[in-house]
């Protein structure tokens, strides 16, 4: 059964990890795991999704997105 991330579920996730993992250096760059996670908003945006399937992401977002879920106690 395929799970979707909807947009709202995203950006939590985000800022989770950017709480986990903030930006770094004077250029401010995000950490591997808010960058991963930002480019499927960024994807989301310009597609103008509202949600993606689970399965249809890179390996490290779906991961990054399966550990937040079970870091909030959501299956």
């Amino acid at each position: 059964m395929p799970m979707d991330i909807s947009l709202t579920e995203l950006e939590q996730a985000i800022n989770h990890w950017r709480a986990l993992r903030p930006s770094r250096g004077e250029e401010r760059a995000l950490s591997p795991e808010v960058d991963a996670l930002a480019t499927v908003y960024a994807l989301m945006i310009f597609h103008r999704r509202r949600s993606v399937p689970l399965d249809t992401l890179e390996p490290q977002a779906r991961e990054l997105m399966e550990n937040w879920r079970k870091y909030q106690g959501t299956p």
